[in-house]
């Protein structure tokens, strides 16, 4: 009997020991934190043998196979020794996907992965039996073996790839590459984009790598590395033969000389990068034979994803908008961007590398007042005081918002979009949003 030992006693980590216990393996949970009294539950109702707030080594490195929690980066000694006793150690992504037969779509990026991935599902549920995991709602492994669905929309996180080897999507989709948890990548960025890159290495000639053609760290390195799968690009800019493209206010998707046409107008999401994300998602749904009115209506419904540039209230007509999923740098350009008038910005955590020139452009030109909402907020100060006359620092979202509530005229923005990870101050980004909208209804 294969011996299957789970690193961290999460959504993945749970799922995937009750997968592996349904396939035969012996298995056993080890979190160095707390488990979730719920989780706990589970592994006791299943007879699963599990520790948390250790790691017995004597019950961990005589695995057979180790299934890692995302979280955990390869520098913990742990891993280490893991790793050089030849245990293998594998993503839930790559261990569920073993026993499924199903359809895969793979969406990895640096941002936009999860509105792509919730679009995706949205469109193709209107017609198919499709599940919806990896970075979002239940566990991969748990729906493959409760569900065994035909069809899955995954998001993946470069790490979950890193420990990926035989996994491979019918479709992968690389919404964009741009520079983020470099802190896991010996802030080698060449290392963050072969992460990505993963998606689609085991992919051969019948599969299909939707990606953004108006990304240059993406067409970059396809120049220098070549994928086997058809190759499917998406832009606003270019005219596009073999994938999706903006023509004035229509996005014309083609495949195998099948061409869909879609207007924007019409759209739910606002803004340049959700078009991409709408092309990407409708390009799978053409590809899978999704009819061109489901996928005009889907487009028109979809309601958003929580943290995503959620407009939470209007108070005073003044517009409070959550973008707590703003993570990094880039995800926080596009916020920024889709600003229509003047905006107090809320911004900071857990810095991991940023470099905030990129946004000074914006910063010029709509943001009226800046908050740091972080432990240390030296680099935001440092480079933006000059370019704001109003710059203060706070460690509690109620006192922020009640600072944006002071500043803030008819018609201006409040936008919590904060560049950094949430770990400093929050329990994860889920708990920073979820605070600031609770601040905003308590105005």
């Amino acid at each position: 009997m294969k011996r299957l030992v789970v690193l961290g006693g999460g959504e993945s980590g749970i799922g995937t020991a009750l997968l592996a216990k349904a396939k035969g393996f012996k298995v056993f949970v080890s979190d160095k934190g707390k488990i979730k009294e719920t989780y706990k539950n589970v592994l006791i109702h299943n007879e699963i043998e599990w520790e948390d707030q250790q790691h017995t080594e004597s019950k961990i490195l005589n695995a057979d196979v180790v299934m890692k929690s995302p979280g955990i980066p390869d520098k913990v000694a742990l891993v280490k020794q893991i790793r050089e006793l030849g245990i293998s150690i594998v993503s839930e992504i790559e261990f569920a996907s073993s026993f499924t037969k199903a359809t895969i779509v793979g969406i990895t990026g640096s941002n936009g992965k999860t509105t792509t991935a919730s679009l995706t599902h949205h469109i193709l549920k209107q017609e198919l039996e499709v599940g919806l995991a990896g970075n979002i709602g239940d566990s991969f492994a748990k729906q493959v073996l409760e569900n065994n669905y035909p069809n899955y929309v995954l998001e993946i996180s470069s790490f979950q790839l890193d420990d990926s080897f035989h996994f491979r999507p019918k479709i992968a989709i690389i919404t964009n590459i741009t520079p983020d948890h470099l802190d896991r990548y010996d802030y080698k960025f060449d290392n963050y984009i072969a992460s990505k890159f993963r998606i689609a290495q085991r992919q051969t000639k019948d599969d299909f790598l939707i990606y953004d053609a108006d990304d240059e760290v993406i067409t970059k390195w396809l120049q220098k590395h070549p994928v086997q799968s058809t190759l499917l690009p998406f832009s606003l800019t270019k005219t596009i033969e073999n994938g999706a493209y903006l023509d004035e206010n229509n996005i014309k998707i083609t495949i195998d000389n099948n061409q869909i046409i879609m207007p924007t107008a019409n759209l739910a999401l606002e803004g340049n990068h959700n078009i991409k994300n709408a092309m990407a998602a409708s390009t799978v749904a053409h590809l899978l034979k999704i009819r061109k009115q489901t996928i005009r209506e889907s487009l028109e419904n979809f309601q958003g994803v929580e943290h995503r540039l959620e407009h939470v209230l209007k108070i005073n007509k003044v517009q409070y908008i959550n973008d707590s999923k703003a993570t990094n740098v880039n995800a926080t350009y596009y916020a920024l961007e889709s600003m229509d008038a003047p905006t107090i910005w809320i911004v900071g955590g857990q810095d991991k590398g940023n470099d905030y020139r990129e946004l000074f452009s914006f910063v010029n030109e709509k943001v009226k007042a800046i908050i740091c909402l972080g432990v240390d907020n030296e680099k935001l100060m440092d480079n933006f005081a000059g370019m704001v006359d109003i710059i203060v620092e706070t460690q509690f979202m109620s006192e922020a918002v009640k600072i944006a509530y002071k500043i803030a005229e008819a018609g201006d923005n409040v936008l919590l979009s904060p560049a950094c990870a949430s770990f400093d101050l929050f329990e994860n980004y889920e708990d920073r949003g979820r605070q600031f909208k609770d601040a905003v209804r308590n105005l």
